[in-house]
């Protein structure tokens, strides 16, 4: 029995992405490994044959048109046979005595037969550029080692959003919530994390640095002058999150997970309008409207929750000088919270 799926999406990886295998391999036989290749143009398909051939019983390939990495998650989702269900970037990696301790854990539940819904862990950014790490971790915001449900749920701070670093989901969860992401489109990550949070009922957060997240690479999506260029597919990436879940259906049933769901919107415009600010064009200033027009049109009270009563404000300063201020302030949290 796979206790695990590893679905590592591949497109044009060969200079690292053995590296990020190699550490997915210390799981032995109860992980399962799929490299979806994304239509890749360098060695990349040749180093995953190779791999499948030497780890017949654990790695798998998956070789697509290319489709963008929201469909190499979609790919690993549909073949998955682990109980539990991850991504992994190419260029990042896993620690090697976390994932011991993350499958030790999975066994013990699989054998009980209570399977939790979400598993909670720690992750690393690894700045290549100044060579320091910075650790984002949920012992204030999680109970540790122990089943909780959102009820139990503690303060989130600005750094503490679930990430797709972070979570484990179950992976007939994943189904349930018929969780599909968008082709060609960057970003979706964040769809992949935010969408299923309303079928999950039981939470386990373990204190374990485990994702290693590489940033440093010029052409990396979140590179900022990249997220500048392609600030057209955050935006689009917003709005899908704005219309898949009906989070206003939560107030009442399920406040924590209404609270925090709200948060993770807020975030998502903060960042879609900064972009269309820091791009300077009259066009994109435009585009900030509009989407902001979109979620009013949508969800007249989110609408107004997001802009006048949380971190959204901060974009949605008047004026030439308010939008210089309101970039300041990004870059500010950028400095202090190392996100990119």
């Amino acid at each position: 029995m796979k206790l695990l799926t590893f679905a590592v999406p591949c497109y044009n990886s060969a200079a690292y992405m053995s590296h990020c295998i190699e550490t997915l391999l210390t799981g032995g036989q109860e992980v399962e490994i799929i490299l979806v290749d994304d239509g890749s143009t360098d060695d990349t398909a040749s180093i995953a044959d190779r791999y499948a051939r030497q780890y017949p019983e654990i790695v798998r390939v998956i070789h697509q048109p290319n489709g963008g990495h929201g469909e190499g998650v979609n790919q690993g989702i549909r073949n998955a046979s682990g109980l539990y269900y991850k991504v992994v970037d190419s260029d990042d990696w896993v620690d090697e005595a976390a994932l011991k301790t993350v499958l030790d854990t999975l066994r013990g539940w699989a054998e009980e037969g209570n399977l939790v819904d979400l598993l909670i862990c720690n992750y690393v950014y690894e700045h290549v550029q100044d060579q320091t790490s910075h650790t984002v971790r949920y012992s204030g915001v999680f109970p540790e080692n122990t089943v909780f449900q959102w009820k139990d749920v503690g303060h989130w701070s600005p750094s503490e959003y679930l990430l797709m670093h972070s979570v484990f989901y179950r992976t007939e969860l994943l189904h349930q919530c018929g969780l599909e992401l968008p082709k060609h489109t960057f970003y979706v990550d964040n769809i992949f994390v935010y969408q299923p949070l309303p079928f999950v009922k039981s939470m386990y957060y373990m204190d374990l640095d485990f994702y290693r997240y590489f940033i440093g690479r010029e052409d990396q999506s979140v590179n900022e002058s990249v997220m500048v260029r392609r600030v057209d597919q955050q935006v689009r990436v917003t709005k899908i999150m704005l219309r898949c879940c009906d989070v206003m259906s939560l107030r009442k049933t399920n406040r924590k997970l209404y609270r925090y769901m709200c948060r993770y919107l807020s975030m998502m415009m903060t960042i879609s309008s900064i972009f269309l600010i820091i791009s300077g064009t009259e066009e994109n200033l435009k585009k900030k409207d509009e989407l902001w027009d979109y979620l009013k049109e949508t969800d007249s009270y989110l609408y107004r929750k997001l802009k006048y009563r949380s971190l959204s404000m901060v974009s949605n300063l008047p004026g030439y000088q308010g939008r210089k201020l309101s970039v300041g302030l990004y870059r500010l949290a950028r400095k202090i919270y190392k996100f990119n």
